[in-house]
């Protein structure tokens, strides 16, 4: 993975949070971050995708990476969600395909991953002998159902830590998150979204209260969150007896 042999970016394919995708041709992607993230960060999200790729995780291959720019395979095809606004009756099954895409990661050994300075899921900073590799954003939009199967996206947030506290972020995400659109739109996804999560938690096991409480206050720690989404998960939080 030492230089760069991408031409420059082509078509923009999508913009995240942090980073732009375009279709650079034959097959293949650059992810370009343009938040101004340390090299190192990149190459060590790239090294991750590779390792969990060769665990036998979906994951896109990845050829090349250098400073801001991850070059990879493309994964064509829509995301899950996408999927889920066409077909809202499939959400069982996704949601037990979701589960089982938590297992893979899990699967993978942490030992490849250790002298890559992933920071870790516990409140702590702590990283323990039984943690596992956790993708930290598996959602629906984060996985794309190619024609070969899943695929799983965005890895930037690749943690070590308990397997429960990243099916507790995907619990957080799935059932929380803000639906956008007209009012009855909303409360119709609302629906789908409560069925998929009941069904994701049964298909990935159940939660402690403490790995739950933990995870939502991360979760609110994040400062892109809208104000629907905030106010949700904090009547999810104990009630402060001193105020």
């Amino acid at each position: 993975m030492a230089g760069m042999t991408a031409a420059a970016p082509g078509p923009l394919l999508g913009s995240g949070r942090n980073a732009d995708v375009y279709d650079i041709g034959a097959g293949r992607v650059l992810r370009r971050y343009r938040d101004g993230r340390a090299a190192d960060r990149v190459t060590a999200e790239a090294q991750v995708m590779a390792h969990a790729r060769a665990a036998g995780v979906p994951v896109p291959r990845v050829f090349d990476v250098s400073g801001a720019d991850i070059v990879m395979a493309r994964a064509t095809g829509p995301t899950m969600l996408d999927v889920l606004g066409r077909r809202p009756w499939t959400a069982g099954s996704h949601a037990r395909l979701l589960a089982r895409l938590h297992e893979l990661v899990h699967q993978v050994p942490a030992a490849g991953l250790t002298g890559l300075g992933l920071r870790a899921s516990r409140a702590s900073g702590e990283v323990s002998e039984s943690d596992v590799l956790v993708h930290n954003d598996l959602h629906p939009q984060n996985v794309i159902l190619t024609a070969g199967g899943p695929v799983i996206i965005d890895w930037e947030g690749a943690r070590l830590g308990p397997a429960a506290s990243d099916i507790a972020m995907t619990w957080v995400i799935i059932g929380f998150s803000e639906v956008p659109g007209a009012r009855l739109r909303r409360a119709a996804v609302r629906g789908v979204q409560a069925a998929f999560t009941r069904s994701f938690l049964r298909a990935a096991g159940p939660l402690d209260e403490a790995t739950r409480l933990a995870v939502i206050r991360q979760r609110l720690a994040d400062r892109n969150l809208l104000p629907a989404e905030t106010a949700r998960l904090r009547k999810l939080l104990p009630s402060d007896p001193a105020g």
